[in-house]
């Protein structure tokens, strides 16, 4: 089983040609709200790749609160541990070019007060892998992960946004997400080589946990088990970029949670947030288990290897 401690917001999304420059104005094509938020993200992306999923944060009583929980629950997504604040709802407001990349503003909302003790010790035995990522309080997703590594559980963190991360977390965690970027941000942080190879590897060594950087249409790497993997993202057309990390987060984390090996893992997970990127919006966008099987097929034998000195 899967649980997700994380952030659940509304996303109003803005299509437009190309992304303003500061204090310019652009005309949009169109406006959407939907689901969103990363920790609401990857939970879904776990579920449809076949997972049993719970997942636990925060949400206000306002209009947004239903919206923002949909795609979890016409999903059958665990909402038991679900608080409800009187603090608005987290809404993104995400711009979407027509390439697909995108900029985006979060307010947290109600995801500042998720909090650690909402999520039992009895949920975070050996047989539970826990999902994490940074847009909610951090003193919460220390407390959280420290329990579930004393409990027994598997600790999976998505490091983002990018944050310097504390010794006591870093200390509870089987395997570590992040993105080009936020490797870079770790890195400096920590006094650790900034390019993604040499990061991984150095944190692999100091740590002893598991290090995958993704690397947007370049693939992904990943230093595990002493090894390093390299593989190359599939071919898609993109539309909307938006989700395609937390499609790979929440894939791997499902993957990892049937016990499933790294290749295999690596290559659903490349597979998802490839196709993650061939539709618009976070969450409509996440795919189901059968197309990221039947492209992970194809990803997995192109998958390089090499031992970690």
């Amino acid at each position: 089983m899967i649980v997700v401690f994380g952030s659940i917001n509304l996303d109003l999304v803005a299509r437009i040609e190309r992304l303003p420059q500061p204090g310019e104005t652009v005309a949009g094509i169109s406006l959407a709200a939907l689901p969103g938020g990363k920790g609401a993200n990857q939970a879904l992306a776990a579920r449809r790749a076949g997972a049993d999923v719970a997942m636990a944060g925060a949400v206000g009583t306002d209009a947004f609160a239903a919206t923002a929980l949909s795609g979890l629950a016409d999903a059958g997504v665990d909402l038991a541990w679900i608080r409800r604040v009187q603090t608005p709802t987290g809404v993104a407001l995400i711009h979407v070019d027509a390439a697909g990349q995108n900029a985006i503003t979060v307010i947290p909302g109600a995801n500042a007060y998720a909090l650690a003790v909402d999520v039992p010790d009895m949920a975070l035995g050996p047989e539970t892998t826990l999902l994490l990522q940074l847009e909610v309080p951090l003193d919460a997703v220390c407390d959280v992960a420290s329990r579930a590594r004393r409990c027994g559980a598997r600790v999976v963190l998505n490091a983002a946004p990018a944050h310097a991360l504390p010794a006591a977390l870093l200390a509870a965690v089987d395997v570590l997400i992040v993105n080009a970027i936020e490797a870079t941000a770790v890195a400096a942080a920590l006094g650790m080589p900034e390019t993604p190879e040499a990061f991984a590897a150095a944190m692999h060594r100091r740590h002893a946990c598991g290090v995958v950087v993704t690397l947007g249409p370049r693939g992904v790497l990943a230093a595990v088990d002493r090894t390093l993997f390299t593989a190359a993202a599939p071919a898609v057309k993109v539309v909307d970029t938006t989700g395609a990390g937390d499609a790979f987060a929440g894939v791997l984390a499902a993957a990892l949670d049937r016990r499933a090996g790294w290749p295999c893992a690596i290559a659903e997970g490349v597979a998802a947030g490839s196709l993650a990127c061939t539709a618009a919006g976070a969450q409509p966008a996440l795919p189901e288990v059968a197309a990221i099987r039947r492209l992970a097929k194809t990803v997995e034998p192109t998958l390089v290897s090499q031992p970690l000195d």
